[in-house]
């Protein structure tokens, strides 16, 4: 039984069983809250840093980091129950997906860095950082979310054994029409 599972149970039971249902974006969500401190993080101590003048930079960085925690944290709690796959291929597929949304999760900032030019010293300090801050970590990272979840669930960690039962749901219904 993992922390999600125990938390599950002492819920009222309604809302126990939507959180049983979507027990997967819950824990998918943990983990994108955890690797969300990660990036974060990173992000701030290299862009008020090495890296002041290159905050793309620093994001790319924060965020390839922060995709790698979000690689074994997922295969090993969020979708431990699917997959199937060869870890090299599905290590492949993850890591795809994730240079996709870490492209999402920058684009708004590059926007707001380059496009609307909130940068210093056309603003201040505070309103560069507020800027940052939503554009990557709010808009981008909402984008790269939604996208990745999608994605996991499609390609990476798909539900192998529903695959299974659907092919040979076709088999059986294809063989008795030959009957």
């Amino acid at each position: 039984m993992s922390f999600v599972d125990d938390v599950v149970s002492v819920l009222p039971k309604p809302l126990a069983e939507i959180a049983y249902r979507h027990r997967e974006l819950i824990k998918f969500a943990i983990v994108g809250a955890t690797t969300f401190v990660i990036d974060s993080g990173i992000f701030y101590a290299l862009k008020w840093t090495v890296l002041s003048e290159k905050p793309v930079t620093a994001k790319i960085i924060s965020g390839v980091i922060a995709v790698i925690a979000s690689y074994i944290l997922n295969r090993e709690w969020s979708f431990r129950n699917r997959g199937g796959r060869e870890r090299h291929h599905e290590a492949l597929l993850f890591f795809g997906v994730s240079g996709v949304g870490v492209v999402l999760a920058f684009i708004p900032l590059w926007i707001s860095s380059y496009v609307f030019d909130l940068r210093q010293p056309d603003v201040s300090f505070t309103v560069e950082n507020i800027a940052d801050f939503i554009s990557a970590f709010i808009i981008g990272n909402l984008l790269q979310m939604a996208f990745r979840f999608w994605a996991m669930r499609r390609w990476v960690f798909p539900d192998e054994m529903n695959e299974i039962a659907a092919e040979f749901e076709d088999l059986v219904e294809e063989e008795f029409r030959r009957n």
